[in-house]
């Protein structure tokens, strides 16, 4: 039976706030977004390419909101691909977005660290074929 990993949870502040940025400034399509009563939603965005998706998700506790923009101690945990690296690069700099270094040239690829708007790190990345 075939499986694949569908969608990441990303603990966020604020729907709103976290769709503005993630379709807004990362150019993601908003593929669900219900209202489940009491405060909560089921938000999911996915970039425009398909693939997996990131449900975006209110902290259900105090623990939880201490991890929002550090779900993994700084480090690099999202990997988003294209095949434009230059176009997508200069298409989401002038939105706004944060990158921490310049593009690199690695064995595996053209990459560069970004943050979305809580400081999670991404990498935007273009595979060598």
């Amino acid at each position: 039976m075939p499986q694949r990993i569908s969608l990441t949870a990303l603990l966020v502040r604020d729907y709103d706030e976290a769709i503005g940025f993630y379709v807004g400034k990362l150019g993601f399509a908003l593929i669900a977004d219900n209202d489940l009563g009491g405060g909560k939603r089921w938000v999911a965005v996915q970039p425009l390419g398909g693939g997996g998706g990131v449900l975006l998700a209110r902290p259900a506790d105090d623990a939880q909101a201490a991890r929002i923009g550090d779900q993994t101690g700084r480090r690099v945990f999202l990997f988003l691909e294209t095949d434009d690296f230059a176009g997508d690069y200069a298409r989401m700099r002038a939105a706004g977005v944060r990158f921490l270094e310049d593009p690199r040239h690695e064995p595996y690829g053209v990459v560069a660290v970004f943050e979305d708007l809580y400081g999670n790190r991404w990498d935007l990345i273009e595979p060598k074929p």
